[in-house]
């Protein structure tokens, strides 16, 4: 009989359940997926706090993940914590709170570990080649931009320059201000001098977005131009987005009020705070490096975790409860 695994990704803003089915050898099949809004670093990330209702959000999100689980009688289970989880005093009770309910152990992994999960799993997605690529994985607490190519990791490295921070820090105007849009940039560019110098050296011509806000920028201007005509680079979980239709969706939303926002199709309720900043740093990065090809992958840190299970026959943890 084929293992049912399932993987938890508690990242700063989602908390995000696969269930997948080994098929194969070497090979899955996903058998679920969803993501439930936590907002895990709302008005503490940057002091390494978890307020109250942030806490209770976070819990409540993974006891119906684990209602779920049992549901789809998934036999092994790997969950993981990243960015807000790691820098949050309060963790560690997190942690032995989701133990104490479920039976389910989180590890918290370093942003290099996520960086290379997130490598795997994009992976999949996308047909590379012996060309370098650029991966970005946008987080509320962290962002993990790795250098690669079909075969390996050249470079990698997480910033603390998730969504759920830079808001924090920066408290932006409703419209966001082109004052504030240049200090941002001006910071952004200061905190990114590695990479920007990395991905000279190595000539990375394309942008490869994993899941969350590039979904979300996919899905924005389908709603935009009705019938969107998308490139798939032979496979069916990686969409092109344009460089025309993203400045597009770039002017509409730094533009925008948040009730505006609110109307906008294709626009998750949990980002619509957080999208102009993550458009802002997406269009950063293609500015700086002369970027003018990108793709979505609906793949991440999870479809990553179960490619490595596979690979390392790592069973996990059973599920026995």
């Amino acid at each position: 009989m084929a293992l049912r695994v399932a993987v938890l990704d508690l990242g700063t803003n989602t908390f995000n359940l696969v269930v997948a089915e080994q098929n194969g050898l070497d090979s899955f099949q996903i058998l679920h997926s969803s993501k439930l809004p936590v907002k895990l670093g709302e008005d503490g990330i940057n002091r390494g706090q978890i307020i109250p209702a942030a806490f209770h959000r976070g819990i409540d999100a993974v006891n119906t993940h684990y209602r779920t689980i049992k549901k789809l009688n998934a036999e092994k289970i790997f969950a993981f914590g990243t960015s807000a989880l790691r820098s949050a005093k309060r963790g560690h009770l997190f942690i032995s709170t989701v133990k104490q309910n479920t039976g389910i152990d989180v590890e918290i992994i370093s942003g290099d570990q996520e960086a290379e999960l997130i490598y795997y799993g994009v992976r999949q997605t996308y047909a590379m080649t012996d060309d370098k690529y650029l991966i970005l994985d946008i987080g509320g607490g962290s962002n993990e931009l790795i250098v690669a190519n079909k075969a390996k990791i050249f470079w990698k490295h997480s910033y603390d320059l998730g969504i759920a921070r830079l808001l924090e820090k920066f408290r932006p105007s409703d419209p966001i201000t082109s004052d504030e849009i240049e200090s941002i940039r001006i910071y952004f560019a200061g905190e990114t001098e590695d990479l920007l110098k990395t991905c000279r050296k190595y000539n990375v011509r394309t942008l490869l977005g994993a899941s969350g806000s590039f979904e979300t920028f996919v899905a924005m201007i389908k709603a935009d131009n009705g019938d969107f005509e998308t490139e798939t680079a032979l496979f069916p979980e990686s969409i092109q987005i344009k460089s025309h239709d993203f400045d597009l969706l770039y002017e509409k939303l730094i533009n925008s009020t948040i009730e505006e926002r609110k109307q906008m199709e294709g626009l998750e309720p949990m980002r619509i705070e957080m999208i102009v900043l993550a458009c802002l740093f997406v269009k950063f990065i293609l500015e700086k490096l002369e970027i003018d090809t990108m793709f979505q992958s609906n793949f991440s840190l999870k479809e990553g975790v179960i490619y490595q299970m596979i690979k390392n026959k790592d069973h996990g943890q059973s599920f026995s409860n």
